[in-house]
Parts: C-alpha cells; structure tokens; sequence
C-alpha cells in the first residue's frame, strides 16, 4: 500500500497538462469607439447602453408583455434546457476525478464433474461471491482536466446562446407591440385620407349637378378615394398579424391576449437620445460574441483532450471480496481475498487515429476563432447600420413633415382655386394625391422610426439581463 502510495506522489508530481493554454482573442483596434454613426444628436456614445431598454418607453403594457415573453417564450424554454444539458454534461465530466467504486455480487448452485472432485466429495454445492473494487485515473496527460475545461466551455456557451434568444424575444416582442400602435396609427391617417377625399368627391358631384364639371371629373375623384379606401385592409391584417405574433411570442394563443393589447393604439416615443455607450461595451454586452468566445475556449480545450490519447493512461485501483459456499460463509477471514495495483494503457506504436483527432481538434479550434472574428465584425456592422438607418429615418421623417405641410397648404389653395373657378377638377385631385401618399409615407417613417430603434438596441445586445428585483 505505501508502495502505491508513493508511485501515486511521484506521478502527480511528473503530471503535465498537454495541448495549448487557452488565451483569449484579441480584439481589433478599430473597435475603440465611438461609433462611426454617433455624431448624431440622436444618440449618445457617452451613456451606457441600457440592457433593459424597452423600459425607456415608459409603457408598462409593454413592460408587462417582456416579462411574460421572458418567462413563457417556448424559444427560451428550449434554450434553457440546452443549458442544463451543458451543464449535465460539466457534472459528468468532473466526476472523472472522482474514484470510481463497483460493488458486485453472485450466488447459485453448480454441480462439478467427478474429474474435478475426489472420492467422497459432495459434487454440488452453492456458491457465492461478494466483492468491492475501486479505481482512480491518474490525470497524468490532463485528459481529465482538459475534458472539464471543454465541458466548462460548453456550458457558458449554451448559457450565452439563451442569452442570445432572450435578446430576439425581447426585440421582436418590442417590435410587435410597437406594430400595434404604429399600424392603428396608419389605419387613422387612410382612414382621414378617405375622409378628405370623400369631401371632394362630393364637392364635384355638386359642381357636375350644377353643370361646371364633368362625367370624368367625377370618376376620378371617386377613383381616388377608392383607392385611398384599398390601403386599410391590408393594414388590418398587418395589424392582426401584429397581435398574433405576440400572442406567440409571450405563450399564449391568439385569444388569450389582453384586451388592453388589441386595444393598443399609441405610437412607441423615446423623448431622450439612444444611450449607445462605446465599441468596447458593446462586445463585452453582446451575449453572442460571448458565446463565440466560450466555444473557442472549449475547442481549444479539445486539443488536449485529443493530445492525450497519445500517452499512457493509468488508472490505480484495488478490490476486496470473499467467496464461499453460500452466503453465510463469505464473510469468513479465510475466505477473504483482496487486490491493490495499477493498470497501464497505451495505443502503441499505430497511434495515426489519435494523431487525426488532434488534427481534427486544431482544425475545430481554428474553425472557432474565425467564427469569433466573424461575430465581432457582425457585431460593428449591425450596430452601425442601425445607427445609420435610424439616423437616416429620422431626416426622412423631418422632410416628409415638412412636406406634409405644404401638401396640405396646397390642396387648402386648390380648393379655394376650384371654388372660383379658376382651375379644373384635375388640378384638386392631383393635389389630393399628392397630400394622401405623404400622410401615407410620414405615418410609415414614424412606425419606421420606432422599428430602427429597436434594431439599434438589438444590436447593442440588451435584453437578455436579468430584471432588477424591486
């Protein structure tokens, strides 16, 4: 026993841990900030990012809808049983450093033949045997060790993936219930629209009774009003659309929403600029460069693993048990028998198989670092083109309001213009037109704006914290 003891001393001390130490990427320089597009007054790179954005609005109707979402969402709740996989698989790997014990029993009858027994001897007889062995590996190469860190790896990745999926439920829960509002919103402008419209109609069916306009005149300002009119439909069953997403996105069916949600008529507003914070926050808050990161991590580890299987493996271990006839005699000293020693495993020399899964874990390794450098480029890119779209959207929204002004200063002129006489029906309609498809397009650039609010805080990567307890 002291011999085996010792042996074990001096294969601790000699242990060394193949494959390479894992060292964290290094980022690219050009993520220093600020953003490319945070010049603009509409968002600040000097206030951090809000991981819990959705409450700038200050909608409790919309905060009430997230938490469901983060705690019903079916896309969560399969996240999260990955998670507890990876880390199923963490126990699993760290009970390798565990000794591993068997307890093992076996009783019958046996009858001998009389070459196996002498004259006098019983030829049957019961039998049984009871034994306890326990064995221990000796992480010599750091297979143990490596495979716990891969398993570690593992683990925080899948972690970083539901953080990844709470990030696209929060947003596209945001984006829905922001589509509610936005689209009543469209539905009152067309709905206005045929109003106005309407009146002109009217107004030159009077001039056709009255002889000072024509079977055309009248025609088109009915078309146009028809056709103002074909605009609503399709934005009911955007619309309804809207409503059903969310009723997915928070578990329920469609008819199990809140009243107050159909109900929901009001435009999403941010009355503050978009806290965006710098390029190093950013990758540091993104869950999926995180992720990137994990799985690197444990890809590297993987190369150790493989690494070993070039070495012995040694395992110490040793067994007690007793046999004897029956039951009742195997607990007997003279029967007793007992093993204590050490077991060597060596795959030698054809050792190509093992030296192909290092290339294969080297390979899966490199595969994980240009996948991280892919994530963190993705990362900029989507963050700076949100900042672009809604920067962009908002000077649309402007133009389109001014000239939402002067429409409607023209077709107030032309109408006077109509009354005197001095134009035709054609020029009002024109005018009309004109007037419908910028109300039209300033009542798609507002929920347009709203959109591209969301996707700058999507890509900032909030959403997937934990809510602050109260």
């Amino acid at each position: 026993m002291f011999r085996t003891l010792a042996m074990t001393s001096m294969l601790a001390l000699a242990a060394c841990t193949t494959g390479p130490d894992y060292v964290h990427p290094q980022m690219l320089a050009s993520t220093a900030p600020p953003f490319i597009g945070s010049t603009t007054p509409l968002v600040s790179a000097t206030a951090e990012a809000d991981g819990q954005w959705w409450r700038l609005y200050q909608d409790p109707v919309l905060d009430g809808l997230i938490a469901d979402a983060l705690v019903a969402n079916r896309d969560i709740a399969v996240a999260t049983a990955n998670v507890e996989r990876a880390r199923a698989a963490l126990r699993g790997a760290r009970s390798d450093r565990l000794p591993q014990g068997t307890i093992d029993a076996t009783g019958g009858y046996q009858r001998l033949s009389t070459a196996q027994t002498g004259a006098g001897i019983d030829r049957q007889s019961d039998i049984a045997n009871v034994g306890f062995s326990v064995s221990y590996e000796v992480d010599l190469f750091g297979r143990v060790s490596r495979s716990i860190e891969a398993a570690r790896g593992d683990a925080a990745a899948a972690d970083a993936q539901r953080d990844v999926v709470r990030v696209a439920v929060v947003a596209e829960t945001a984006r829905a219930y922001a589509d509610l509002g936005s689209l009543a919103e469209r539905i009152r402008v067309a709905q206005r629209i045929v109003t106005l419209v309407d009146q002109s109609v009217r107004l030159t069916a009077k001039r056709y009774d009255a002889g000072v306009a024509t079977r055309l005149d009248t025609a088109r300002s009915a078309a146009l009003r028809d056709q103002v009119r074909a605009t609503v439909p399709p934005l009911l069953a955007q619309r309804e659309a809207a409503l059903y997403t969310l009723a997915e996105l928070t578990g329920r069916t469609p008819r199990d929403l809140p009243t107050e949600i159909s109900a929901q008529s009001g435009v999403l507003h941010l009355d503050r600029p978009v806290p965006v914070g710098d390029g190093r926050l950013l990758l540091a808050r993104r869950p999926d460069v995180r992720e990137a990161e994990r799985r690197l991590a444990a890809e590297t580890a993987r190369i150790g693993v493989a690494t070993a299987e070039l070495y012995p493996s040694i395992s110490l271990g040793g067994s007690v048990g007793s046999s004897g006839g029956g039951f009742g005699n195997v607990l007997g000293g003279s029967v007793l028998r007992w093993f204590t020693g050490g077991l060597l495993s060596w795959n030698f020399p054809n050792q190509e198989a093992a030296r192909a899964r290092i290339a294969g874990a080297r390979a899966g390794s490199a595969a994980a670092l240009a996948t991280f450098d892919a994530t963190v480029l993705r990362a900029l890119k989507e963050t700076e083109i949100a900042l672009s779209a809604y920067s962009r959207e908002q000077e649309r929204r402007q133009a389109l309001f001014d000239a939402r002004a002067e429409g409607e200063t023209a077709v107030r002129i032309v109408r006077a213009q109509l009354r005197e006489g001095r134009v035709d029906s054609l020029s009002l309609i024109d005018a009309e037109r004109n007037f419908a498809d910028i109300e039209a397009a300033l009542a798609a650039s507002d929920a347009r704006v709203v959109t591209t609010q969301i996707d700058l805080f999507r890509a900032l990567g909030g959403g997937w914290q934990e809510p602050a307890k109260s």
